[in-house]
């Protein structure tokens, strides 16, 4: 592994902290670029028995709205990181998604860890039901390699009665291609 140009393989042999020294060093986002784009999520940090009743990845993707970058998460049918990309369906067979986001800008912010990057996902301004826990999520994401946005790296941190609460989760995404399907935002957004 290059220290300077780790790939998706290493960071999921890295540690919490060595992580986070990743996303430390990490390089700001271009939202621009990133609409139009979906990308293969792959859980970095939860123990063996959490994936398999969670998942291990999933797919995030990027659209343009107005003036603002939105997005939301697709639940993947499990075949591994290099497996086969099936979308888990509805009965009326649309993508099941949750988690819907908008890119923000992290200027002024003090997040926790130490982080002082440039953006963030704003789970919270997307009109997430009570009941989708990820409207909690303030996310800071990076682009691991500067000047390239085909591998970032997340950090869930959380926002509870105004106070920042980092958990020990991270989450790369691998450039998967241009965006397939465009979902509509929940109806509280």
């Amino acid at each position: 592994m290059s220290a300077e140009r780790p790939t998706l393989d290493d960071l999921m042999r890295m540690n919490g902290r060595e992580l986070h020294a990743v996303l430390l060093r990490g390089h700001p986002l271009d939202p621009a670029t990133l609409a139009g784009r979906q990308y293969l999520g792959v859980d970095l940090s939860l123990p063996g028995f959490a994936r398999k009743i969670l998942w291990h990845t999933f797919r995030k993707t990027f659209v343009r709205d107005g003036d603002d970058v939105r997005g939301w998460n697709v639940r993947m049918e499990q075949h591994g990181v290099d497996g086969a990309r099936v979308p888990m369906k509805t009965r009326k067979g649309a993508s099941i998604t949750f988690g819907h986001y908008r890119v923000r800008s992290a200027e002024g912010i003090a997040f926790p860890g130490g982080y002082r990057g440039a953006h963030y996902l704003d789970y919270g301004a997307a009109g997430n039901t009570f009941w989708d826990f990820a409207r909690l999520g303030r996310t800071p994401l990076v682009a691991v390699h500067e000047g390239s946005q085909d591998l970032l790296l997340g950090w869930e941190v959380f926002r509870v009665a105004g106070v920042f609460l980092p958990l020990p989760l991270y989450w790369a995404l691998r450039y998967e291609g241009p965006l397939d399907d465009v979902v509509a935002p929940p109806r509280r957004a």
